[in-house]
């Protein structure tokens, strides 16, 4: 089991990265499962997570009081908004709505955490 929860990690680690640079695509939360993860399989690794000067503090703020900073609830919204209109743009009817409920139903849960 310890080897699974390890897997998991190294993926949700693999994908929060590629987050970090795609705007469509969140970081956190998938640090999050990687903190879930190894805090079962490799504590040393959670910490470093937990310690990271950017990363850290954000996963920390989830872990201890469920709160998502004003700056991250602004940014995770407006990079649901960009990736609404560029589908809007792109894919054009009725692709766009996906990603106007996504906007609404994920941003408003954003919107409504504690800061």
């Amino acid at each position: 089991m310890r080897r699974l929860f390890l897997a998991g990690g190294v993926l949700a680690v693999g994908l929060g990265a590629v987050g970090a640079f795609l705007p469509i695509m969140p970081t956190v939360p998938f640090l999050l499962l990687a903190v879930y993860c190894f805090a079962r399989s490799n504590p040393e690794w959670e910490q470093r997570i937990l310690d990271h000067p950017h990363w850290g503090p954000q996963v920390r703020d989830w872990r201890e009081r469920r709160a998502i900073s004003r700056r991250a609830k602004t940014m995770a919204i407006g990079a649901m908004t960009v990736g609404a209109v560029f589908t809007w743009y792109t894919l054009g009817h009725p692709w766009y709505w996906i990603s106007i409920a996504v906007l609404v139903i994920a941003g408003g849960w954003i919107a409504t955490r504690n800061e």
